[in-house]
């Protein structure tokens, strides 16, 4: 899957992996791509830009640390990021169930 086919929708992806905990920038891609069963496999340019932007929001916090000698930065959820998380799913439940009326496997063929 190509990062434009989740325009507006990575920003919540990436909240969603930080629920379950602290990660550095290459276990949130490796996190994206397990959970998504090989579909999200993003490129380190498509996810760190969007992970600043979260932190410059608010929505993650950052911290560096030392890991055999190598400096890693590990993001985390912020509160506001929890709540904005909650935001994003109500809105795709809602999302979902709109567009589920169309294409859902129960709609009947369009008249001829």
């Amino acid at each position: 899957m190509k990062a434009q086919a989740l325009h507006g929708h990575l920003d919540a992806l990436l909240l969603a992996v930080l629920e379950r905990g602290a990660l550095h920038g290459y276990a949130i891609i490796e996190a994206l791509r397990v959970r998504s069963g090989g579909a999200l496999d993003l490129p380190t340019g498509t996810i760190y830009p969007a992970l600043r932007r979260l932190e410059r929001a608010g929505y993650v916090a950052s911290s560096w640390s030392t890991v055999n000698g190598r400096e890693r930065r590990t993001y985390q959820l912020t509160d506001a990021g929890g709540r904005a998380l909650a935001g994003e799913r109500t809105g795709w439940r809602e999302f979902s169930s709109t567009v589920g009326r169309f294409l859902g496997p129960d709609q009947p063929p369009a008249p001829a």
